[in-house]
């Protein structure tokens, strides 16, 4: 089956949202909604408050509720965040759909957005649901190329078993991977969430796994600025 020519992420009012000027609106409001979490408010509350005063749109909301955290938050992932050069070191856990899924975005052309922690975060909203793309092998082995660069001696692969299509993408992975030079093991969990939370040498741009792992690699930004060069970057850091 050929994989479908798909635009991940893509919505045709992000020329408009993601203008200049709009982007110095969004950084202004950003600011706003840190000060609030530095001082104990919870993010579902502050992103409705913000996004009512200023009327945003959802795709807005959603934007600076992904980019934004409190200072704690940032100073606790910067402590815990390894440099690329200890990748030879041990196994890397990687949060498969996390990471393929915002190297497609990058690849359609549609925006990625640079935190203030320095992670690249998409907008897909793929909800449980998934399918392999044209930009799938493309992305895998993307991954592939940037992990033999780093020496990796082992890399596992966690896939959330409930999304549509995970076996599939599970055996895509392990397809391609014979050709990378190093082992690779895929496991299809419940909830992948769950058991990175209990990890060190995690691979993932999700906040909630970043607040609780042992300690993480920022993988995703060193491959897209590295092959993915023009990659549509929306810098709210």
């Amino acid at each position: 089956m050929t994989a479908k020519n798909v635009r991940r992420g893509y919505n045709p009012d992000d020329v408009k949202i993601f203008s200049v000027e709009n982007i110095a609106k969004l950084k202004k409001i950003q600011e706003e909604i840190q000060w609030l979490l530095d001082r104990g408010y919870k993010i579902k509350q502050v992103i409705e408050l913000t996004g009512n005063h200023y009327l945003l749109s959802s795709r807005e909301r959603t934007a600076l509720q992904r980019t934004t955290s409190s200072t704690a938050d940032y100073k606790k992932r910067r402590s815990k965040m390894l440099p690329l050069e200890c990748v030879k070191d041990g196994c890397l856990n990687i949060d498969g759909f996390n990471l393929i899924i915002i190297l497609e975005v990058a690849m359609s052309g549609s925006p990625i957005l640079l935190g203030k922690d320095g992670v690249y975060r998409d907008l897909a909203g793929l909800r449980g649901t998934y399918r392999l793309i044209d930009k799938t092998d493309v992305a895998l082995n993307l991954i592939g190329k940037a992990l033999k660069e780093l020496n990796a001696p082992l890399v596992k692969f966690y896939l959330d078993s409930p999304v549509s299509n995970s076996g599939r993408l599970k055996t895509k992975i392990l397809e391609l991977s014979g050709q990378w030079g190093l082992p690779v093991e895929v496991e299809l969990v419940p909830n992948v969430d769950v058991v990175l939370a209990e990890k060190e040498r995690v691979v993932t741009g999700d906040s909630i796994i970043l607040d609780v792992c042992k300690s993480w690699f920022n993988l995703s930004r060193k491959i897209i600025e590295d092959y993915i060069q023009d990659a549509w970057v929306i810098d709210l850091g």
